[in-house]
C-alpha cells in the first residue's frame, strides 16, 4: 500500500515512520510511505502558504494554490489511486469501521491542514475525505496523521505478525478487549483469575467474551448498540449489571448508618 503525507513540517514524522512495526513494513516493502513539504509548490522567494482570512478574524488560513498544486502533483506520481483526505477537526470522526475501509485500498493520501484551518476550495476540488481523530483541537493536522496512518498500516496484511491478534483487538468486533494478563501470576497480592490458568480453552473463550461485554457496557455503553451479541448474552449483562447496581445501592446504604 502506498502512503502519501502532504505537510508543512516533514521532520515531524521522520521518527514515527522509522521505529517499531511501521519501520519494519517500510523495510519489507508491504507499505511505501512517501512524506512530501507542501511549501515545494508553493511560490515566492519565502514559500508562503497560508493568508489572512475574507471577512476578518484571529489566525491565518491555508492558501488553496500550493496545497491544490502539491495534491494534483503527488497524486500523478503513481498510477494507483485512493482516498485523499484531509485531516480537520469538521470532518467524520475515525472509527475502526473507517480505518477497515481505507486498509483496503491501493493508496491513501493524508493531508495536514495547520493555522487556523484550510481554504475551502482545497476541500471541494482536492480532498475525498474529511478525517478527525476526535472531538477536541490540535495544533495542526500531522498528528492526527500519524494516528490515522498507524491505525490503517496495522490492518494492511503483512504489517502485524498475527491476524488473529487484530480480530481480538479492542473495536475490531464493536467491543472493547478482554483483560489481558502474564506472568508472574500474583503481582503484590493480585492475582490472575483461576479460568485463565485452568487450561479449559472453551471456559476461557467464554470468560473472555463476558469480560469483553461487561468492560463495553462500563467503559463505552454507547458501542454495545452496535454490537453483533446475542440474547442469552444480552440477558446475562443485563443481570450482572443489575447485580452491580443492586450492590452499589447496598454499599451506599450501609455508609449512611
Amino acid at each position: 500500500m502506498r502512503i502519501d503525507i502532504l505537510t508543512l513540517f516533514p521532520s515531524f514524522f521522520e521518527s514515527p515512520l522509522n521505529e517499531s512495526i511501521v519501520k519494519r513494513a517500510r523495510e519489507a516493502g508491504v507499505l511505501d510511505i512517501n512524506v512530501h513539504n507542501i511549501r515545494d509548490w508553493a511560490e515566492g522567494r519565502h514559500r508562503v502558504c497560508d493568508d489572512y482570512p475574507f471577512g476578518g478574524g484571529p489566525g491565518m488560513v491555508m492558501k488553496p494554490e500550493p496545497l491544490v498544486a502539491a495534491i494534483e502533483a503527488v497524486t500523478d506520481m503513481d498510477a494507483a489511486r485512493g482516498p485523499v483526505a484531509l485531516m480537520t477537526p469538521q470532518g467524520e470522526v475515525l472509527t475502526q469501521a473507517l480505518v477497515r475501509e481505507l486498509a483496503v485500498q491501493p493508496r491513501l493520501t493524508l493531508v495536514c491542514g495547520h493555522y487556523e484551518g484550510v481554504d475551502e476550495r482545497v476541500v471541494e476540488l482536492a480532498t475525498t475525505h474529511e478525517i478527525s481523530i476526535g472531538d477536541y483541537l490540535l495544533s495542526g493536522g500531522a498528528p492526527a496523521a500519524l494516528v490515522v496512518l498507524d491505525a490503517v498500516a496495522r490492518l494492511v496484511p503483512g504489517v502485524v505478525g498475527s491476524d488473529e491478534s487484530l480480530v481480538e483487538e479492542s473495536h475490531s468486533a464493536g467491543l472493547l478487549e478482554y483483560p489481558q494478563y502474564t506472568r508472574p501470576g500474583d503481582f503484590r497480592g493480585s492475582r490472575v483469575p483461576d479460568i485463565l490458568l485452568s487450561g479449559h480453552h472453551a471456559e476461557i473463550a467464554r470468560w473472555r467474551r463476558r469480560q469483553q461485554l461487561l468492560r463495553t457496557a462500563r467503559r463505552r455503553p454507547d458501542l454495545l448498540a452496535g454490537a453483533a451479541t446475542s440474547d442469552a448474552e444480552r440477558r446475562w449483562l443485563e443481570a450482572e449489571l443489575n447485580q452491580e447496581t443492586d450492590e452499589g445501592e447496598e454499599t451506599r446504604g450501609d455508609g449512611q448508618n
